[in-house]
């Protein structure tokens, strides 16, 4: 468990100005895994349209989003994101990234242990879901300790940071197991 004391955090409490800080000091660390994001982000003027935009996705249930914050000093520490939401077949991506000094520390796991309930309690879904890189080990780590099971590898499926095509590890766990 995690020697931080933290907390999730909605997007109504999130300021532009503090999410563009996490991701302009993480540029480095997400540029492969989140190139959306820095893109949207690549200013403050930028960010300001992105939470904007990511507010409205809440509000139209396109997307949820989860804000970690160290309560030792409340500084915003990372997040997490619930996407690519389908109806049809009642599942869901998650999508996460912490602070590259707070690796390691078991907080990401803890906020993803939340983030499942309420992806199969609140939002009633039967399947969630992640995709990582090959490379992210840490994320695979994470997605084996909460019961996902490695379900394929998707070849050439995601376009990274740096323009290059790469497969990815697609990672599921049904509501039936995640019971269990």
């Amino acid at each position: 468990m995690s020697q931080i004391n933290w907390k999730t955090d909605t997007l109504a409490n999130i300021t532009a100005e503090e999410f563009y800080t996490l991701i302009d000091r993480n540029r480095e660390h997400i540029k492969k895994t989140f190139p959306l994001t820095l893109a949207g982000c690549a200013d403050l003027k930028k960010t300001k349209k992105y939470i904007e935009q990511s507010i409205d996705n809440e509000t139209w249930e396109d997307n949820y989003y989860f804000y970690i914050r160290n309560t030792d000093n409340n500084a915003l520490i990372g997040y997490l994101m619930i996407k690519n939401i389908d109806e049809h077949i009642s599942k869901c991506e998650l999508a996460y990234f912490v602070d590259k000094d707070f690796e390691g520390k078991g907080i990401i796991s803890s906020a993803l242990g939340d983030v499942l309930a309420y992806c199969f309690g609140d939002l009633h879904r039967n399947k969630v879901y992640i995709s990582t890189s090959l490379t992210n080990t840490a994320s695979q780590k994470v997605a084996l300790k909460h019961g996902f099971i490695q379900e394929g590898l998707l070849r050439d499926e995601f376009r990274n940071g740096e323009g290059k095509l790469e497969d990815i590890l697609y990672f599921g766990l049904l509501k039936s197991d995640y019971k269990k």
